[in-house]
């Protein structure tokens, strides 16, 4: 009695616990927690159910499972580089670097298969194909115009994998050294060029300069001049003044004193031992010492 008892007993429990179980079984496979980092794609029967967002997400136990764990952090490919011919028939080899990021799990894990290899692909080509459309030196110039080109191509050629490209950049633009060197010859011949415009600019402008110095020396001179004629004239004006209001006494004593200056300015000249003087100089220092007299 006693052992059918305890028989009874367990089996009783035995289901209580059973169910137990089974309902924690179903808590576990039910319940899932998407850290920030990623989205789940969840399927059911093969066939795609949801995609799960990070938090506390609920599935059917024993239908749905988690198929694939998409990271949606910022991914960046490896630094790649590929050849490329410019329209001037230049070959040049072009450094890229592509960041891109994950956004719809759903597409990329049903549409491709090897994301990076596709995405490296694309860029190439769409590298080769605008490098071909410009010639080197506008390859070389217009740098941001080429990146946003590759950038907004890329972005929409990859938009059908789920994909955001983030960051596109052109790192670097190599020539081969046969390019190279012409190119140096041509840089070094533009220099010399430039150097012989700017001699040759600075002579022209050493001459514009010399002859501007010489025309206002002589404007100045001219100045002069003119300066001092008006002083001659307005001098003999004054002694014109003189003569009508006073006779020729006026006269005659202006030119016993340019007489006398005239002495005074032989005499004192440098190295000068003799002075011839003229037969009349006393009297024209008498006449213009009588005439001084007078006057006072």
């Amino acid at each position: 009695m006693q052992g059918n008892l305890i028989s009874e007993i367990i089996g009783g429990n035995g289901v209580l616990i059973g169910l137990a179980v089974f309902i924690i079984i179903c808590i576990v496979l039910g319940v899932r927690i998407v850290p920030q980092s990623e989205k789940h794609v969840v399927e059911r029967f093969g066939r795609l159910r949801a995609v799960l967002g990070p938090g506390i997400n609920f599935i059917v136990p024993f239908l749905d499972r988690v198929a694939h764990k998409i990271s949606i952090l910022e991914r960046q490919l490896p630094n790649a580089m590929q050849d490329a011919i410019t329209a001037d028939n230049v070959l040049v080899k072009v450094e890229t670097s592509v960041f891109y990021r994950i956004i719809e799990p759903e597409k990329t894990v049903y549409r491709i298969r090897d994301v990076d290899g596709a995405i490296a692909t694309t860029v190439a080509g769409i590298v080769r194909s605008e490098i071909g459309k410009m010639e080197l030196d506008q390859v070389q110039s217009n740098r941001a115009e080429l990146i946003a080109k590759v950038r907004e191509q890329v972005a929409a050629m990859v938009d059908d994998w789920g994909i955001e490209v983030t960051r596109a950049e052109i790192l670097d633009v190599n020539l081969d050294e046969a390019t190279r060197a012409a190119m140096l010859q041509q840089l070094n011949a533009e220099r010399a060029r430039r150097a012989l415009v700017t001699e040759a600019e600075g002579k022209r402008r050493a001459v514009e300069l010399a002859a501007d110095a010489e025309l206002y020396a002589a404007e100045q001179e001219a100045k002069a001049r003119r300066i001092q004629a008006e002083a001659e004239a307005y001098a003999t004006e004054i002694v014109a003044k003189a003569i009508r209001e006073h006779g020729v006494e006026a006269a005659q004593y202006q030119v016993a004193l340019k007489q006398v200056e005239a002495l005074t300015a032989v005499g004192q000249g440098e190295g000068k031992q003799t002075i011839v003087v003229p037969a009349n100089a006393l009297e024209a220092f008498g006449d213009a010492f009588r005439m001084f007299k007078g006057r006072g």
